[in-house]
Protein backbone atom coordinates (compact mmCIF):
# COMPACT_ATOMS: atom_id res chain seq x y z
CA UNK A 1 0.00 0.00 0.00
CA UNK A 2 3.02 2.29 0.37
CA UNK A 3 3.36 2.61 -3.39
CA UNK A 4 -0.26 3.85 -3.57
CA UNK A 5 0.48 6.60 -1.04
CA UNK A 6 3.65 7.46 -2.91
CA UNK A 7 1.80 7.66 -6.21
CA UNK A 8 -0.97 9.73 -4.64
CA UNK A 9 1.62 12.15 -3.27
CA UNK A 10 3.25 12.56 -6.65
CA UNK A 11 -0.09 13.20 -8.30
CA UNK A 12 -1.05 16.09 -6.01
CA UNK A 13 -1.61 19.11 -8.26
CA UNK A 14 -3.34 21.57 -5.90
CA UNK A 15 -1.68 22.97 -2.78
CA UNK A 16 -4.15 24.86 -0.59
CA UNK A 17 -5.42 25.19 2.98
CA UNK A 18 -9.03 25.60 4.05
CA UNK A 19 -8.95 26.83 7.65
CA UNK A 20 -11.65 25.08 9.66
CA UNK A 21 -10.53 26.54 12.98
CA UNK A 22 -10.43 29.96 14.59
CA UNK A 23 -7.11 29.75 16.39
CA UNK A 24 -4.60 28.24 13.93
CA UNK A 25 -1.65 30.51 13.16
CA UNK A 26 0.50 28.15 11.07
CA UNK A 27 -0.50 24.99 9.18
CA UNK A 28 1.96 22.69 7.40
CA UNK A 29 0.67 21.22 4.14
CA UNK A 30 0.94 17.44 4.50
CA UNK A 31 1.99 15.06 1.72
CA UNK A 32 4.12 11.95 1.34
CA UNK A 33 7.84 12.67 1.70
CA UNK A 34 7.11 16.39 1.27
CA UNK A 35 6.95 15.87 -2.51
CA UNK A 36 5.07 18.37 -4.67
CA UNK A 37 4.46 17.79 -8.36
CA UNK A 38 6.20 20.20 -10.67
CA UNK A 39 3.58 22.52 -12.25
CA UNK A 40 1.09 22.06 -9.41
CA UNK A 41 -1.30 24.86 -8.56
CA UNK A 42 -0.82 26.83 -5.36
CA UNK A 43 -3.91 28.62 -4.02
CA UNK A 44 -3.37 31.20 -1.31
CA UNK A 45 -6.60 32.73 -0.03
CA UNK A 46 -7.16 36.12 1.52
CA UNK A 47 -5.80 36.37 5.07
CA UNK A 48 -3.17 33.75 4.20
CA UNK A 49 0.41 33.56 2.99
CA UNK A 50 2.31 30.43 1.95
CA UNK A 51 5.91 29.95 3.07
CA UNK A 52 8.12 27.44 1.20
CA UNK A 53 10.97 25.97 3.25
CA UNK A 54 13.77 23.98 1.66
CA UNK A 55 16.25 22.15 3.89
CA UNK A 56 15.38 24.35 6.86
CA UNK A 57 15.69 27.63 4.96
CA UNK A 58 12.87 29.91 3.82
CA UNK A 59 12.85 29.80 0.03
CA UNK A 60 9.75 31.73 -1.11
CA UNK A 61 6.74 33.51 0.41
CA UNK A 62 3.53 33.71 -1.62
CA UNK A 63 0.80 36.28 -0.99
CA UNK A 64 -2.91 35.71 -1.79
CA UNK A 65 -3.46 34.47 -5.33
CA UNK A 66 -3.14 31.38 -7.60
CA UNK A 67 0.30 30.28 -8.75
CA UNK A 68 1.75 27.56 -10.97
CA UNK A 69 4.71 26.00 -9.21
CA UNK A 70 7.47 26.11 -11.79
CA UNK A 71 10.86 27.74 -12.14
CA UNK A 72 9.26 31.08 -13.02
CA UNK A 73 7.25 31.33 -9.79
CA UNK A 74 9.91 29.69 -7.62
CA UNK A 75 13.00 31.79 -8.39
CA UNK A 76 14.74 31.40 -5.05
CA UNK A 77 13.85 27.73 -4.72
CA UNK A 78 14.99 27.12 -8.29
CA UNK A 79 18.37 28.62 -7.45
CA UNK A 80 18.71 26.59 -4.26
CA UNK A 81 17.88 23.33 -6.04
CA UNK A 82 20.00 24.08 -9.11
CA UNK A 83 17.15 24.11 -11.65
CA UNK A 84 19.11 25.84 -14.38
CA UNK A 85 17.49 23.99 -17.24
CA UNK A 86 14.02 23.28 -15.79
CA UNK A 87 12.79 20.44 -13.66
CA UNK A 88 9.70 18.38 -14.31
CA UNK A 89 9.73 15.69 -11.61
CA UNK A 90 8.25 16.06 -8.11
CA UNK A 91 10.39 18.14 -5.77
CA UNK A 92 10.66 18.05 -2.00
CA UNK A 93 9.74 21.19 -0.11
CA UNK A 94 7.82 22.06 3.04
CA UNK A 95 4.88 24.42 2.63
CA UNK A 96 3.52 26.35 5.61
CA UNK A 97 0.28 28.32 5.38
CA UNK A 98 0.23 31.26 7.76
CA UNK A 99 -3.02 32.85 8.92
CA UNK A 100 -2.73 36.65 8.63
CA UNK A 101 -6.17 37.64 9.90
CA UNK A 102 -6.55 39.55 13.16
CA UNK A 103 -6.79 37.55 16.37
CA UNK A 104 -9.06 39.65 18.59
CA UNK A 105 -10.43 39.67 22.14
CA UNK A 106 -7.30 38.10 23.62
CA UNK A 107 -7.21 38.46 27.39
CA UNK A 108 -4.41 39.76 29.58
CA UNK A 109 -4.34 40.34 33.32
CA UNK A 110 -2.12 40.49 36.38
CA UNK A 111 -1.74 37.10 38.05
CA UNK A 112 -0.57 38.83 41.24
CA UNK A 113 -1.16 42.40 42.53
CA UNK A 114 1.28 45.08 41.42
CA UNK A 115 3.03 46.91 44.28
CA UNK A 116 3.02 50.68 43.74
CA UNK A 117 3.52 53.85 45.77
CA UNK A 118 0.49 56.11 45.46
CA UNK A 119 0.79 59.85 46.12
CA UNK A 120 -2.47 59.93 48.11
CA UNK A 121 -2.73 56.51 49.77
CA UNK A 122 0.94 55.53 50.01
CA UNK A 123 2.07 51.93 49.25
CA UNK A 124 -0.73 49.89 47.73
CA UNK A 125 -1.47 46.90 45.51
CA UNK A 126 -3.33 47.09 42.20
CA UNK A 127 -4.79 44.49 39.85
CA UNK A 128 -5.57 45.10 36.19
CA UNK A 129 -6.93 43.30 33.15
CA UNK A 130 -7.92 44.02 29.57
CA UNK A 131 -7.83 42.77 25.99
CA UNK A 132 -5.54 43.02 22.98
CA UNK A 133 -5.42 41.97 19.32
CA UNK A 134 -2.65 41.05 16.90
CA UNK A 135 -2.01 39.70 13.43
CA UNK A 136 0.97 38.20 11.62
CA UNK A 137 3.23 40.91 10.26
CA UNK A 138 6.14 38.81 8.99
CA UNK A 139 5.22 35.21 8.19
CA UNK A 140 8.83 34.17 7.63
CA UNK A 141 9.91 35.36 11.06
CA UNK A 142 6.92 33.65 12.71
CA UNK A 143 7.71 30.30 11.05
CA UNK A 144 11.41 30.55 11.82
CA UNK A 145 11.25 31.95 15.38
CA UNK A 146 8.02 30.50 16.78
CA UNK A 147 6.25 27.78 14.84
CA UNK A 148 9.33 25.85 13.74
CA UNK A 149 8.47 22.47 12.24
CA UNK A 150 5.14 22.14 14.03
CA UNK A 151 2.40 20.74 11.81
CA UNK A 152 -0.23 22.99 13.37
CA UNK A 153 0.65 25.94 15.57
CA UNK A 154 -2.21 27.72 17.34
CA UNK A 155 -2.45 31.13 18.97
CA UNK A 156 -2.51 29.48 22.40
CA UNK A 157 1.10 28.50 21.87
CA UNK A 158 2.26 32.09 22.14
CA UNK A 159 -0.44 34.11 23.92
CA UNK A 160 0.84 33.12 27.36
CA UNK A 161 4.27 34.53 26.53
CA UNK A 162 2.73 37.67 25.04
CA UNK A 163 0.63 38.10 28.19
CA UNK A 164 3.78 38.05 30.32
CA UNK A 165 5.35 40.77 28.19
CA UNK A 166 2.20 42.89 28.48
CA UNK A 167 2.01 42.62 32.28
CA UNK A 168 5.69 43.51 32.63
CA UNK A 169 5.34 46.60 30.42
CA UNK A 170 2.09 47.56 32.15
CA UNK A 171 3.69 47.45 35.61
CA UNK A 172 6.64 49.50 34.44
CA UNK A 173 4.53 52.12 32.65
CA UNK A 174 2.07 52.44 35.52
CA UNK A 175 4.85 52.94 38.06
CA UNK A 176 6.54 55.62 35.94
CA UNK A 177 3.31 57.48 35.20
CA UNK A 178 2.84 58.52 38.87
CA UNK A 179 -0.91 58.77 38.22
CA UNK A 180 -2.93 58.63 41.50
CA UNK A 181 -5.06 55.51 41.84
CA UNK A 182 -8.29 57.53 41.90
CA UNK A 183 -7.37 59.19 38.56
CA UNK A 184 -6.43 56.03 36.64
CA UNK A 185 -9.90 55.56 35.14
CA UNK A 186 -9.57 58.91 33.35
CA UNK A 187 -6.18 57.92 31.91
CA UNK A 188 -6.85 54.41 30.56
CA UNK A 189 -6.51 55.46 26.93
CA UNK A 190 -3.34 57.47 27.50
CA UNK A 191 -1.66 54.76 29.56
CA UNK A 192 -2.82 52.07 27.12
CA UNK A 193 -1.23 53.95 24.21
CA UNK A 194 2.06 54.21 26.10
CA UNK A 195 2.06 50.48 26.89
CA UNK A 196 1.21 49.57 23.27
CA UNK A 197 4.19 51.57 22.00
CA UNK A 198 6.45 49.68 24.40
CA UNK A 199 5.32 46.16 23.56
CA UNK A 200 5.13 46.52 19.75
CA UNK A 201 8.91 45.95 19.28
CA UNK A 202 8.66 42.74 21.30
CA UNK A 203 5.75 41.50 19.20
CA UNK A 204 7.66 42.24 15.99
CA UNK A 205 10.51 39.98 17.15
CA UNK A 206 8.05 37.10 16.76
CA UNK A 207 6.72 38.29 13.41
CA UNK A 208 3.54 39.67 14.99
CA UNK A 209 1.93 43.10 14.83
CA UNK A 210 -0.03 44.51 17.77
CA UNK A 211 -3.24 46.04 16.38
CA UNK A 212 -5.13 46.95 19.57
CA UNK A 213 -4.51 47.21 23.30
CA UNK A 214 -7.20 48.06 25.85
CA UNK A 215 -7.21 48.50 29.62
CA UNK A 216 -10.62 47.47 30.93
CA UNK A 217 -10.14 47.85 34.68
CA UNK A 218 -7.59 48.68 37.37
CA UNK A 219 -8.89 47.64 40.78
CA UNK A 220 -7.85 48.18 44.39
CA UNK A 221 -7.71 45.48 47.09
CA UNK A 222 -11.15 44.71 48.62
CA UNK A 223 -10.26 46.24 52.00
CA UNK A 224 -9.13 49.49 50.36
CA UNK A 225 -12.29 49.61 48.26
CA UNK A 226 -14.38 49.14 51.43
CA UNK A 227 -12.57 52.06 53.11
CA UNK A 228 -13.15 54.24 50.03
CA UNK A 229 -16.85 53.34 50.07
CA UNK A 230 -17.11 54.55 53.69
CA UNK A 231 -15.28 57.74 52.79
CA UNK A 232 -17.61 58.31 49.86
CA UNK A 233 -20.66 57.68 52.07
CA UNK A 234 -19.50 60.33 54.53
CA UNK A 235 -19.10 62.80 51.70
CA UNK A 236 -22.61 62.06 50.43
CA UNK A 237 -24.16 62.48 53.90
CA UNK A 238 -22.59 65.90 54.36
CA UNK A 239 -23.77 67.45 57.69
CA UNK A 240 -23.96 64.51 60.11
CA UNK A 241 -26.04 66.50 62.63
CA UNK A 242 -28.75 67.15 60.06
CA UNK A 243 -28.59 63.54 58.93
CA UNK A 244 -29.07 62.39 62.54
CA UNK A 245 -32.08 64.69 62.95
CA UNK A 246 -33.58 63.33 59.75
CA UNK A 247 -33.04 59.72 60.86
CA UNK A 248 -34.58 60.47 64.26
CA UNK A 249 -37.62 62.15 62.73
CA UNK A 250 -38.07 59.17 60.41
CA UNK A 251 -37.86 56.77 63.35
CA UNK A 252 -40.53 58.74 65.24
CA UNK A 253 -42.85 58.57 62.23
CA UNK A 254 -42.30 54.85 61.81
CA UNK A 255 -42.91 54.23 65.51
CA UNK A 256 -46.13 56.25 65.43
CA UNK A 257 -47.44 54.17 62.50
CA UNK A 258 -46.66 50.93 64.29
CA UNK A 259 -49.90 50.50 66.30
CA UNK A 260 -49.42 46.77 66.78
CA UNK A 261 -46.83 47.04 69.53
CA UNK A 262 -48.82 49.41 71.78
CA UNK A 263 -46.77 50.56 74.75
CA UNK A 264 -43.54 49.46 73.10
CA UNK A 265 -44.21 51.71 70.09
CA UNK A 266 -45.03 54.62 72.40
CA UNK A 267 -41.86 54.03 74.39
CA UNK A 268 -39.78 53.95 71.23
CA UNK A 269 -41.45 57.13 70.03
CA UNK A 270 -40.78 58.89 73.34
CA UNK A 271 -37.15 57.73 73.33
CA UNK A 272 -36.67 58.91 69.78
CA UNK A 273 -38.35 62.20 70.67
CA UNK A 274 -35.98 62.77 73.58
CA UNK A 275 -33.00 61.95 71.36
CA UNK A 276 -34.22 64.40 68.75
CA UNK A 277 -34.83 67.09 71.35
CA UNK A 278 -31.31 66.68 72.71
CA UNK A 279 -29.89 66.78 69.22
CA UNK A 280 -31.82 69.96 68.37
CA UNK A 281 -30.85 71.60 71.65
CA UNK A 282 -27.22 70.86 71.00
CA UNK A 283 -27.48 72.30 67.51
CA UNK A 284 -29.16 75.48 68.85
CA UNK A 285 -26.52 75.94 71.54
CA UNK A 286 -23.78 75.51 68.95
CA UNK A 287 -25.43 78.13 66.76
CA UNK A 288 -25.95 80.73 69.52
CA UNK A 289 -22.49 80.30 70.99
CA UNK A 290 -20.87 81.51 67.81
CA UNK A 291 -19.65 85.12 67.85
CA UNK A 292 -21.54 87.85 65.93
CA UNK A 293 -20.43 89.21 62.55
CA UNK A 294 -17.41 90.88 64.16
CA UNK A 295 -15.11 87.94 65.16
CA UNK A 296 -13.94 87.49 68.75
CA UNK A 297 -14.07 85.24 71.79
CA UNK A 298 -17.32 84.02 73.36
CA UNK A 299 -19.05 87.11 74.95
CA UNK A 300 -18.99 87.70 78.72
CA UNK A 301 -20.67 91.01 79.70
CA UNK A 302 -20.21 93.55 76.88
CA UNK A 303 -17.85 93.74 73.91
CA UNK A 304 -17.08 97.24 72.63
CA UNK A 305 -15.99 98.41 69.16
CA UNK A 306 -13.03 100.74 69.78
CA UNK A 307 -11.23 102.29 66.82
CA UNK A 308 -12.74 99.73 64.47
CA UNK A 309 -11.53 96.81 66.61
CA UNK A 310 -13.37 94.50 68.98
CA UNK A 311 -12.38 95.02 72.64
CA UNK A 312 -13.53 93.38 75.84
CA UNK A 313 -15.41 91.83 77.37
CA UNK A 314 -16.05 94.60 79.93
CA UNK A 315 -18.28 94.61 82.99
CA UNK A 316 -20.42 97.60 83.95
CA UNK A 317 -17.66 99.13 86.04
CA UNK A 318 -15.15 98.94 83.23
CA UNK A 319 -17.69 100.35 80.82
CA UNK A 320 -18.15 103.31 83.14
CA UNK A 321 -14.42 103.99 83.04
CA UNK A 322 -14.53 103.90 79.24
CA UNK A 323 -17.47 106.31 79.23
CA UNK A 324 -15.72 108.73 81.57
CA UNK A 325 -12.61 108.67 79.39
CA UNK A 326 -14.71 109.46 76.32
CA UNK A 327 -13.99 106.19 74.55
CA UNK A 328 -17.54 104.93 75.04
CA UNK A 329 -20.30 107.16 73.71
CA UNK A 330 -23.90 106.68 72.70
CA UNK A 331 -22.83 105.94 69.13
CA UNK A 332 -20.27 103.29 70.11
CA UNK A 333 -21.26 99.77 69.00
CA UNK A 334 -21.61 97.17 71.75
CA UNK A 335 -22.64 93.50 71.94
CA UNK A 336 -23.28 90.88 74.58
CA UNK A 337 -24.46 87.26 74.46
CA UNK A 338 -28.12 87.08 73.48
CA UNK A 339 -28.04 90.15 71.22
CA UNK A 340 -28.73 89.53 67.53
CA UNK A 341 -26.19 92.09 66.28
CA UNK A 342 -23.92 94.93 67.29
CA UNK A 343 -25.97 97.91 68.53
CA UNK A 344 -25.25 101.53 69.46
CA UNK A 345 -24.74 101.87 73.21
CA UNK A 346 -27.50 104.48 73.45
CA UNK A 347 -30.00 101.84 72.29
CA UNK A 348 -29.10 99.43 75.11
CA UNK A 349 -31.23 100.13 78.19
CA UNK A 350 -28.72 98.53 80.53
CA UNK A 351 -26.09 101.11 79.55
CA UNK A 352 -28.30 104.15 79.89
CA UNK A 353 -27.01 105.04 83.36
CA UNK A 354 -23.42 104.32 82.45
CA UNK A 355 -23.37 106.57 79.38
CA UNK A 356 -25.63 109.21 80.89
CA UNK A 357 -23.33 109.60 83.88
CA UNK A 358 -20.37 110.46 81.72
CA UNK A 359 -19.41 114.18 81.59
CA UNK A 360 -19.47 116.00 78.26
CA UNK A 361 -16.18 116.63 76.44
CA UNK A 362 -14.13 119.62 77.68
CA UNK A 363 -14.46 122.82 75.63
CA UNK A 364 -11.43 123.74 73.54
CA UNK A 365 -9.06 126.29 75.09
Amino acid sequence: MDWIKKLKGELIDIVEWLDDSRDTLVYRFERLNNEIKYGAKLIVRESQVAVFVDQGKIADVFKPGMYTLDTKNLPILSTLMGWKYGFESPFKCEVYFVNTRQFTDLKWGTANPIMLRDAEFGPMRLRAYGTYAFKVGDAGVLVKEVAGTSGRFTADGITEQLRNFIVTCFSDALGESKVPALDLAARYQEIGGEIASRIRPTFSQYGLELTAFLIENVSLPPEVEAALDKRTSMGVLGDLNKFTQFQTATAIGDAAKNNGNGAMAQGMGMGAGFAMAQQMAGSMNAATSAPPPMPGSAAVKFFVALDGQQAGPFDIHALGELARSGKLTGETLVWKQGMAAWTAASSVAELGGTIGGAPPPLPPR
